[in-house]
């Protein structure tokens, strides 16, 4: 289970290094907090392959936001996860229950 954690954290890591990046491409001339909710306004102003590409890389953040977000929580159940894989030498369900916990 050590290999799964490692190559969890590598993921991770290269995920996260690849959301900066991105969001740092991004153009930096939005309104604010509030455009990052939903606000319009300044997409329709833009227009052209300036707008695609600021549309993209908005996908590709919220991809890598999940993406880092899940491999977060894998890691966080990973030891959880491998004591309750690993066998144990009660075989009683009380015995699985405190290894779990």
């Amino acid at each position: 289970m050590e290999i799964v954690q490692i190559i969890v954290n590598f993921l991770l890591l290269i995920a996260a290094v690849l959301l900066v990046i991105v969001v740092l491409a991004q153009n930096s001339s939005s309104s604010g907090l509030g455009s990052a909710f939903g606000n319009e306004t300044t997409a329709l102003t833009t227009r052209g392959k300036k707008a695609s590409r600021e549309k993209q890389l908005q996908k590709i953040t919220v991809i890598l936001g999940i993406i880092v977000a899940v491999l977060a929580i894998i890691m966080l159940l990973l030891p959880a996860i491998t004591k309750w894989v690993t066998p144990s030498t009660t075989t009683s369900m009380l015995g699985v229950l405190e290894n779990v916990l």
